[in-house]
């Protein structure tokens, strides 16, 4: 086994759970294993109706650096139109009204995914999303992902990885930010689809986001677990000299050491 680390962070995300196509649109706290299948099942081209089996052995770590904040944006489509210029309607009649929507989304919210699965699935899968067929995007397609998106792929211990070197987002704003001689290590919450083998308190959660199919008509989802716990990791993946996250990001992607000669800032 090996795996591959995304970073899901974006100004929005959104991983509806609940709804299709209703008049709200909701979204999960955090990234769904229906939506990170789909960032993979689109960058590698795969049509709507096509089978997901081949994604049913991947295991899926989630890390969240920063929940974000809930935002709901009231939403508008064909008011003030004549009847033949507004929304569709299956029956291919059209509406005549506008059509009124509550869509709900992450703010400010960063994720990093450790996907675990065999060696050569892997390769395959970091091939396209270096290269994707269709462009990632953050469960809608109006969520545009940050770079760096694609960490590190062909890793021997992704879920190591999370807990002891993908530099972490702070979880402040430049006002609350503590300084460098305060911070404790940091307890980070993850999720897991298995239940921890040792003594960790875990809290478990039935999530309905297992895609069984995208297909347009036909789409369905199943329950699955997934078990939550909180981690402390080390206070170096917080790191607040003059080297900026997004620096650091990319030493981490490219496997580069970072530059030791800048001047640190006095304490």
């Amino acid at each position: 086994m090996t795996g591959l680390l995304l970073r899901l962070a974006g100004p929005l995300q959104s991983w509806g759970e609940r709804s299709v196509f209703s008049a709200v649109r909701d979204t999960a706290r955090f990234p769904t294993r229906s939506g990170i299948i789909g960032i993979l099942a689109a960058a590698q081209g795969l049509a709507r109706g096509d089978s997901l089996a081949r994604y049913d052995d991947l295991e899926f770590t989630i890390r969240i650096d920063r929940p974000g904040i809930l935002l709901s944006d009231f939403h508008t489509v064909g008011g003030g139109l004549p009847t033949h210029l507004t929304a569709a309607t299956s029956g291919g009649k059209n509406k005549g009204d506008a059509v009124i929507t509550r869509r709900h989304y992450l703010a400010d919210a960063v994720f990093v995914a450790a996907v675990s699965g065999h060696e050569d699935q892997i390769e395959q899968l970091a091939r396209a999303l270096q290269y994707p067929h269709w462009a990632p995007y953050l469960g809608r397609r109006s969520c545009l992902p940050d770079e760096p998106f694609l960490l590190r792929s062909a890793v021997a211990d992704p879920v190591a990885e999370l807990l002891t070197a993908v530099p972490l987002s702070s979880p402040y704003t430049d006002e609350r930010r503590p300084s460098r001689a305060s911070q404790h290590a940091p307890r980070v919450e993850f999720l897991w689809e298995q239940p921890p083998t040792d003594e960790r308190e875990a809290v478990r959660l039935t999530i309905n986001d297992h895609p069984v199919t995208f297909a347009p008509h036909a789409r369905s989802h199943a329950k699955r677990h997934l078990y939550r716990t909180v981690e402390e990791l080390p206070v170096q993946l917080l790191e607040t000299n003059q080297r900026t996250l997004h620096q650091r990001l990319i030493d981490y992607a490219t496997g580069s050491a970072p530059n030791t000669e800048s001047t640190e800032i006095p304490a």
